[in-house]
């Protein structure tokens, strides 16, 4: 593990109703969140793997001891602090770096399936001296930022609309203003909607992900063979 390296994991607790409302929609409040539940499952099952130190940002923050139920106490855990998701991105990448932290990566939990190659990828662009990596999403999002401490942007977590098509566009305006161009990952896919999970479903065929907790789930629930 290489110490000035950290993993941020942005969570929500997956109450009924409140987690992946675009999935609820078609199907239940109770699919949606126990999909939710394996998603974070599976990511934790990656990062434990990693060559980084990952911490769990979970929100609500009330929810901290159903949260450590849930996905295990065993692990670091900071509550996500901010009126919205823009101001809370930003305060954990100060609270890691104040930590001591030299590169810090933050990724959502949209993406089970997300390889550990390509986090491994975002840090090792940041060891050599780029300020910023991203990676972008299908749906003009993206599912990773980081960032060298001295190059810290704040100014992306500002005057966005999270959700809409325009956030990565918006986001690559202000870094490649800056003096570091960006590294650019490999695209991902969230899984926000019902088309979003049908290509997870086909894409994890024959792969190792097809043995994971989410895969499971969908099995359980007669969605897979």
């Amino acid at each position: 593990m290489i110490k000035d390296r950290c993993l941020i994991l942005f969570v929500k607790y997956p109450e009924r109703g409140k987690v992946k409302s675009r999935l609820a929609a078609h199907w239940t409040n109770d699919f949606a969140a126990g999909l939710y539940e394996n998603f974070v499952r599976d990511i934790i099952s990656t990062l434990e793997r990693g060559s980084f130190n990952f911490r769990i940002y979970f929100y609500p923050p009330e929810k901290e001891e159903e949260i450590k139920k849930l996905w295990g106490a065993k692990y670091q855990y900071a509550a996500q602090s901010g009126a919205d998701l823009g101001p809370r991105m930003k305060n954990a990448f100060l609270q890691e770096f104040a930590a001591g932290f030299a590169k810090v990566v933050l990724i959502g939990s949209d993406c089970p399936d997300l390889p550990a190659d390509i986090i491994e990828e975002s840090f090792r662009a940041l060891e050599n001296k780029t300020g910023s990596v991203i990676g972008p999403s299908a749906d003009g999002g993206y599912y990773l930022i980081g960032f060298r401490k001295d190059d810290f942007c704040p100014e992306i977590f500002s005057g966005v609309e999270w959700g809409e098509a325009s956030v990565l566009e918006k986001t690559m305006n202000i870094l490649c203003s800056g003096e570091h161009q960006p590294a650019i990952l490999p695209q991902w896919r969230d899984i926000d909607r019902r088309e979003d999970l049908d290509d997870l479903i086909k894409r994890s065929v024959d792969t190792p992900f097809a043995d994971s907790q989410t895969m499971k789930f969908l099995r359980d629930n007669n969605f897979v063979q």
